[in-house]
């Protein structure tokens, strides 16, 4: 039987994170939010370990710009310190679904190989992104919400492209440099869509605030087709926990 996710937020979220008076003398971190689940858990762990949590999103002219409302939304109740949304068009060089509205949204499921649905070089830009903040801030420590197990084939969301940019950021930045290393925190990925879910519920994250779907609508409805659809709702049914998820066709959610 599924259960319902505990979605008062403030009540959940107090027992478990520091309180916003107590931001100020916390540790600074950049988190990347993009608006979606994963990265609204990333920030919730980041509070939970007592950070000040600096959220950055990149508006790239991604189709589904609802995200950004979104993340908007999450940084305000998970109590961040700081949102920025940096704009930057990257659908001004193309080669992706998400960006290129000439190129079709895959809406058969996941298939083998690396879908449309990449965007070039996207997480590395955003961490760099973020690192740059982090210097400015004199932070130490970048959260990202990448997953290895339940993703869609991108090659940046790997192990292996996470060590490889944590070790760019201490050869490319005055602050390692100096003697203050860069930590690169990836806390889901090796985690399921599931337990990905159980973690944020536990820590008060109120999924109904989060937008998935590549093609969400302006108010944030998703299609229900996508890959990123399939993920989440297939993520719900096996973490038992109800969705919240609005869509655009009600029955696509079934």
């Amino acid at each position: 039987m599924r259960r319902s996710a505990d979605y008062r937020t403030a009540a959940a979220a107090s027992r478990l994170l520091p309180s916003r008076g107590a931001i100020r003398c916390c540790r600074p971190a950049v988190v990347l939010l993009s608006g979606g689940l994963d990265s609204a858990t990333v920030l919730a762990l980041a509070r939970a370990q007592g950070f000040a949590c600096h959220c950055l999103s990149l508006d790239y002219g991604q189709r589904h710009g609802a995200e950004l409302h979104a993340a908007a939304r999450i940084a305000k109740a998970l109590g961040a310190a700081a949102h920025r949304v940096l704009k930057l068009d990257l659908g001004q060089l193309g080669g992706s679904a998400l960006t290129d509205r000439s190129i079709a949204v895959p809406t058969a499921g996941v298939q083998p190989g690396i879908p449309v649905t990449y965007v070039p070089a996207r997480n590395t830009i955003m961490l760099s992104l973020a690192l740059a903040w982090a210097e400015v801030l004199g932070a130490q420590d970048i959260f990202v919400g990448v997953n290895a197990v339940d993703y869609s084939g991108y090659p940046d969301c790997r192990p292996e492209f996470i060590r490889a940019f944590e070790a760019l950021a201490n050869l490319a930045t005055k602050a390692a440099v100096e003697g203050r290393p860069l930590r690169l925190h990836a806390p889901l990925i090796e985690l399921s869509k599931a337990d990905i879910i159980r973690r944020g519920a536990a820590l008060g994250v109120d999924f109904r605030l989060t937008v998935s779907c590549y093609q969400a609508d302006a108010e944030g409805r998703a299609c229900g087709r996508c890959d990123s659809c399939r993920l989440r709702r297939a993520g719900f049914d096996e973490a038992e926990i109800v969705d919240g998820t609005r869509y655009q066709d009600p029955l696509s959610g079934r």
